[in-house]
Order: structure tokens, then sequence, then C-alpha cells
């Protein structure tokens, strides 16, 4: 089975440096996927978060380290 994880940042900037720091703290194969989630009836960009994608294959990593990671640019995890 494969666990997506999907943590949400404050912008572009953050998720960039989010998705860099999962790959080097949790040794990532691959670098996780960054998307634009604009909020419900917002064109703007300034009203957009950002997700990234981390794929967990083999279901080791750690749901809180995820969160702990994802507070550190002032973000959170999604619950499943």
């Amino acid at each position: 089975m494969n666990v997506r994880h999907v943590l949400v940042l404050p912008d572009r900037d953050a998720a960039e440096e989010v998705a860099q720091e999962a790959v080097d703290r949790f040794g990532l194969p691959q670098e996780p996927q960054l998307f634009r989630d604009a909020l419900a009836g917002e064109d703007d960009a300034e009203d957009a978060q950002w997700l990234v994608v981390v794929e967990d294959p083999q279901e080791r990593l750690d749901t809180t380290s995820l969160d702990d990671l994802a507070a550190e640019y002032e973000g959170w995890l999604e619950a499943p």
C-alpha cells in the first residue's frame, strides 16, 4: 500500500524548503511533489496554500515528525 502524506504550507517558498528538508531529514528517495491549492472562491495568488505530497510506500514515516517539520514553516500535516 502506498501512503501519501500531505503537508499544507502558507506559500511556495515554505513548500520548497519543506520538500528539500523532508528529503534531507527522512532520507526520501525522491523529492516530494508541490501543488498550489487556491482557497475556494479566491483567484488571488496571495490566498493560495501550497501542498507538499510525500510518498511513503513502505509506511515508515512518522506522522508526528512530518507535522513537526510542517509546523517549523507555519504549516501542518493534513489528516488522512
